[in-house]
């Protein structure tokens, strides 16, 4: 499965520096031929103990982890939705992409020029949104018009994809992401077809430097005008050092840590942690296929069946599905071999209609 997550935001505010951070965690290109080859690409691997430990358990010679897709997409300046800079080829390029990771700038530094020429992220956040706005707002406009000779006709279905235009229309116009509002499943299937940039979710990357004036740090009215946005948006949002994260690019184990520590960066690791929240806000989990050849994580939507997870390896897993032998990870590493998971009764044959947990190691019947 091949989901992306495009890295968006204004000029200077860290957005490159963090995606080159990241592709330092790319995934060799030979476990995911599918990926198209694109240097503002990266397939960047979802960090799992469990993978590693699975791995140990089976002795597998090779151990291939799941992967989440980021795109750095061309910088956005205010008036995109006209065609303003690089906005067409911005707003073409965020199309394509199942989620948004919007990165704000909440550090003062006159040696990095702000767009705007001041640092406000509230400011950022509007400018950048309203853009996304205006683009959905022209595609619902366009549709309506077009929908119109088929409701004169009495055509239902016309009449309440109408209906959903409008809803849609109303939100846009008030200023609001489409994703503000809720709908029907009648209505979300008319949704998707709209393919609207505002019903992508976002993830909000604060951007922060080690030793400038930060808005966090000094407790500054802009960062509160900030988490108060959030909070009446039920926005999902982490903290970020950009610079930090590309120095420490190549870094790993304690080296790492300690690096981290030196150079004041609080908080944990942020480029894991940036690709964690990531793929829970795609609604991804994992799950395992372990053995003496190799143990690899499986990247699938939520509360997908068996079947359907088993279409991440092959196709043939879904059409040709019989059952699958499912015990989850921790069960496994503690029963020490899957002949004593079997004697424990820990190891459960599932069909068609179970739905695969986060953690849960599979064996597909075909």
């Amino acid at each position: 499965m091949s989901l992306s997550i495009g890295i968006v935001g204004l000029p200077n505010v860290g957005k490159s520096t963090l995606f080159n951070a990241l592709t330092e965690k790319a995934v060799p290109a030979e476990n995911y031929p599918f990926c198209t080859i694109d240097p503002s690409v990266g397939v960047v691997a979802v960090p799992d103990e469990r993978l590693t430990l699975l791995s140990r358990f089976s002795k597998s010679a090779k151990t291939v982890p799941a992967a989440v897709e980021f795109v750095d997409i061309a910088g956005l300046v205010k008036g995109a939705a006209e065609g303003e800079g690089l906005g067409n080829q911005f707003l073409s390029h965020i199309r394509e992409t199942d989620a948004i990771a919007e990165v704000v700038r909440i550090f003062e530094d006159e040696g990095v020029v702000h767009v705007s020429g001041k640092i406000d992220p509230v400011s950022d956040i509007e400018v950048i949104n309203l853009e996304l706005i205006l683009a959905d707002f022209q595609t619902v406009s366009k549709r309506l018009s077009s929908v119109e000779k088929d409701v004169k006709r009495g055509d239902k279905e016309a009449v309440k994809e109408k209906e959903v235009l409008e809803k849609i229309y109303k939100a846009l116009d008030d200023g609001k992401l489409a994703s503000s509002l809720e709908f029907g499943d009648v209505e979300q299937d008319i949704v998707k077809g709209l393919h609207l940039i505002t019903m992508k979710p976002i993830l909000y990357l604060l951007n922060k430097k080690a030793g400038a004036y930060n808005l966090d740090e000094k407790k500054d009215d802009r960062f509160n005008n900030l988490m108060e946005l959030f909070k009446e948006i039920n926005a999902k949002w982490i903290i970020v050092d950009a610079e930090i994260e590309h120095e420490l690019s190549g870094i790993t184990g304690d080296d790492r840590a300690e690096f981290r520590r030196e150079l004041g960066a609080d908080g944990g690791d942020g480029v894991e942690n940036l690709i964690k929240e990531s793929y829970e806000l795609l609604g991804l989990i994992t799950y395992f296929t372990t053995g003496e050849d190799e143990t690899r994580g499986w990247t699938i939507k939520k509360n997908s069946t068996a079947p359907l997870a088993g279409a991440a390896i092959h196709n043939d897993f879904k059409d040709k599905f019989i059952r699958a032998d499912i015990i989850f990870w921790e069960d496994l590493l503690s029963a020490g071999s899957y002949g004593a998971a079997r004697e424990k009764g820990l190891i459960r044959t599932e069909g068609k209609e179970y739905i695969v947990k986060d953690g849960d190691v599979v064996e597909f019947r075909v």
